[in-house]
């Protein structure tokens, strides 16, 4: 009898470490020394920094192009708190030519920025247990797209 229970335990216990490990990390992070990780995201969004330490989630994000020029939905898991990484957006963004449209702090904040032809519009909010700190959706647009609404039948 026992052993059925030690046994169950163990089945349960391992299922649970299996489990934690797996959402702890997704495995589609760019990869390498961080000078490498960072040298590949600085070529994915241009002139849009991320905080230190800071990595894409490939599946999450929709990169369409590079540089300066991309369009899309980057997802970021960010090492720093959702203040933290609020703070920088506001006072990094600015320094790089980008012009603040609107924040708003809150427990999801957003922040509309506007570059040239371009807007960026970033929303923060606090990581998961066991996850980032932050998560960091960044979505990048032409500033004046030609949007069509769908008709209705």
């Amino acid at each position: 009898m026992i052993a059925i229970q030690t046994l169950k335990v163990s089945a349960v216990t391992l299922f649970v470490a299996a489990l934690m490990g797996a959402c702890a990390s997704s495995g589609d992070s760019p990869t390498g020394t961080p000078a490498e990780v960072q040298e590949i995201q600085n070529q994915l969004l241009g002139d849009m920094p991320l905080p230190q330490g800071a990595k894409i989630a490939g599946s999450d994000s929709i990169i369409i192009g590079s540089g300066n020029q991309w369009v899309g939905r980057a997802v970021v898991n960010a090492l720093q708190g959702a203040t933290d990484v609020y703070a920088f957006f506001q006072s990094e963004y600015p320094k790089g030519g980008w012009t603040i449209v609107t924040a708003v702090k809150a427990k999801t904040s957003i922040l509309v920025f506007t570059k040239g032809d371009r807007t960026a519009t970033i929303e923060v909010v606090d990581g998961s247990l066991g996850g980032p700190k932050s998560v960091i959706v960044i979505t990048s647009s032409p500033k004046n797209a030609n949007v069509v609404a769908p008709t209705r039948k």
